[in-house]
């Protein structure tokens, strides 16, 4: 079964999609399930030690990843929608992401977990990111 289904430029994905990455605090990915591996299209060694924001889409307003780092950095929990790029940038998805900080042998770390989003949440999202700055 696959994680999602193709619409147009768009990869949508399935209900079952699952997508969790992990970075330490530079942002650098130290972990990537296949989930997310297969929606990205990446395989795990082009995401390993690689900056997490390889997969940020431009139309992603910096205000959004500023609030996100913000939050994560003062120990609290983010939620958002989130757009990103799929391996050589002719393709997008969209994802409701919750990070947190995860404190593991005295280094802290962001597990990103991200499923599906509603479409009128994307709508509301794509609105609200073209005001941002």
């Amino acid at each position: 079964m696959s994680i999602y289904t193709s619409n147009g430029n768009e990869r949508v994905l399935s209900q079952q999609a699952f997508l969790v990455s992990e970075t330490d605090e530079t942002g650098t990915i130290v972990f990537a399930n296949d989930d997310f591996c297969k929606i990205a299209g990446y395989n795990i060694d082009e995401l390993i030690g690689k900056p997490h924001n390889m997969v940020r889409h431009p139309d992603m307003p910096k205000a959004a990843f500023k609030d996100l780092w913000e939050t994560v950095k003062r120990g609290e929990t983010w939620t958002g929608f989130v757009k990103n790029n799929v391996k050589g940038g002719s393709e997008f998805y969209w994802v409701y992401a919750t990070v947190y900080p995860v404190l593991r042998n005295g280094k802290r770390y962001y597990m990103s977990c991200r499923k599906k989003p509603v479409a009128d949440e994307i709508a509301s999202s794509i609105a609200l990111y073209k005001t941002l700055v």
